[in-house]
């Protein structure tokens, strides 16, 4: 019975300190939401008419500055070509190359990379000097030395930098939102959506969550109080300024190759150059033009329990873990920002730690009804003063699930908002497994003295139907793809209403484009 005692015991103090964490973490989840419905409701009564959506006219009164696409890869054959294919199809600008990072050892990644890259003159393979896979860092790097050596090459001077990943979905008009943006703004994060999966897809729903909340609110409120946002590593745009100081204070590379989340560190380091960093929440008319969609880019996320673990544990490991040695900011909102980040991995685990008590209780109350001499006490009585928290808790918890309904189901459709919520235990638990994996990780990174490994996750790239609203007719794409100029589509398009021959036909004739290039380019118009 002692033992029993014992037990009991430990699981009453287990739940007071919860109750005080929780109460603490819940009264900072609430009073950024005090921030961000504040804001709204300020801009919506005072500065309606001042704070204005960028207008597609707006877009094209600035001339295109040249940008480079920057695309780390490690074993990506199986998304690379069709996303290259995609982004190149699709974006609505011209005066762009995008540099894929690729390893020697990795033949498959190169020979579907080169796929692209010989139909396309801007797509340009940037070969890492040693085998991988090391980290994304370390190849992006090797990506921005291949930049410069282009540069030197060919003249030209690269004004805006962007970077993407290879399952990435980019948005068509988000490099005129950059380029009508920078230099005034010199790092742009747009916001990264997962794409829609069905309904009882748990874990990949999950993603759909987080991101929903985090990208249309929490950022928001960080880019407020801090004044920048962490970089999220894709949809992201630096200034030529931002790499130049980048550069100038770590030895010429822009990302550190000893942090498994680069992107994240990057978002840290330029929060000492002067300007504003912001996140970019722009929509712009769908192809139908009834209704308008997000800029954001977009993406799969894993749909299995333990992908999901793996590639959380390395935002763990490099943000709350590996975070702490980034050192801190200037202002107290910034400090308190990384705390946040930093103490993310704790509540992780704590967050588990309540659902061994509910597990307990229930125990309790089943022992209880069944036992008719033994009955274990209550680990709160109802008179007793934590009681009073305990109801607050779970009225601020209330809270926070229905803002998490609400942002998915913003974004998703009503049925998506609901299956937020069991969605959100099972989120609980992948993060718990994370956090022990990057502890594991870390542990082991610091008693042997080397640097985690690139451990990515398969990636998926969305069907040919989910991406068909994106896709533009033959000769928008070959224009855009720098084949053809638009004087000679015209041409080409005068002379078909006289021949009644097909357009590729007429460009071959004319020897405009090659028989590979019209074949490709097809494929691509017909999805």
């Amino acid at each position: 019975m002692q033992v029993f005692f014992h037990i009991w015991l430990a699981f009453r103090f287990l739940f007071i300190g919860l109750i005080v964490v929780f109460l603490v973490q819940g009264l900072e989840d609430l009073v950024i939401d005090i921030i961000f419905f504040s804001r709204r409701i300020f801009r919506a009564i005072f500065r309606r008419k001042v704070v204005k959506p960028v207008t597609p006219e707006q877009l094209s009164t600035v001339s295109e500055k040249p940008l480079a696409i920057l695309i780390p890869a490690w074993d990506e054959s199986a998304v690379i070509t069709r996303m290259l294919l995609n982004t190149v199809g699709t974006l609505n600008y011209r005066n762009y190359h995008i540099f894929v990072g690729c390893y020697p050892n990795d033949a498959s990644t190169r020979e579907a990379v080169d796929k692209a890259a010989e139909v396309y003159p801007n797509i340009q393979m940037a070969l890492v000097s040693h085998d991988g896979p090391t980290n994304k860092a370390d190849c992006l790097n090797c990506v921005f030395d291949a930049v410069r050596t282009f540069e030197r090459e060919k003249s030209i001077v690269f004004e805006i930098f962007v970077l993407h990943d290879a399952e990435d979905v980019v948005h068509p008009e988000s490099l005129k939102f950059y380029n009508y943006l920078i230099p005034r703004f010199n790092f742009i994060q747009i916001p990264v959506f997962a794409l829609p999966t069905p309904w009882y897809s748990l874990v990949a729903g999950v993603y759909m969550d987080e991101f929903a909340e985090n990208h249309t609110k929490e950022l928001r409120v960080r880019e407020l109080v801090t004044g920048g946002v962490p970089s999220a590593g894709v949809g992201t745009a630096l200034s030529r300024k931002a790499t130049d100081f980048l550069a100038e204070r770590h030895n010429g590379e822009i990302f550190d190759p000893g942090s498994v989340t680069e992107d994240y560190l990057l978002g840290l380091k330029l929060m000492t150059l002067p300007g504003r960093k912001i996140l970019l929440q722009q929509a712009v008319p769908t192809a139908d033009g009834r209704s308008a969609e997000p800029v954001a880019t977009r993406e799969y996320f894993p749909s299995s329990f333990w992908r999901s673990v793996r590639q959380k544990a390395r935002w763990v490991l490099g943000i709350s873990l590996q975070g702490w040695s980034a050192g801190w900011g200037r202002t107290f909102g910034q400090n308190y920002w990384l705390w946040r980040d930093r103490k993310a991995f704790v509540l992780n685990i704590l967050v588990v730690a309540g659902y061994i008590l509910v597990v307990f209780w229930v125990g309790t109350e089943i022992f209880n009804h069944y036992s008719e001499t033994t009955k274990i006490p209550p680990l709160i009585e109802v008179h007793e003063p934590y009681m009073r928290l305990v109801w607050i808790v779970l009225a601020i918890f209330g809270w926070r699930v229905l803002n998490r309904v609400a942002a998915t189901a913003r974004l998703y459709g009503i049925l998506h908002g609901i299956m937020a919520v069991p969605r959100l235990v099972v989120g609980n638990f992948i993060n718990f497994c994370a956090s022990v994996m990057a502890i594991g990780h870390f542990v082991r990174a610091k008693f042997s003295g080397t640097t985690p490994k690139w451990e990515k996750t398969a990636h998926i790239f969305p069907p040919d139907n989910h991406l068909r609203r994106y896709h533009k007719r033959l000769g928008e794409i070959l224009v855009d793809r720098h084949l053809v100029t638009s004087a000679q589509i015209d041409a080409a398009l005068a002379r078909q209403k006289e021949t009644h021959q097909k357009l590729g036909e007429i460009l071959l004739a004319t020897k405009a484009i090659t028989p590979k290039q019209l074949e490709i380019t097809i494929e691509e118009s017909a999805k």
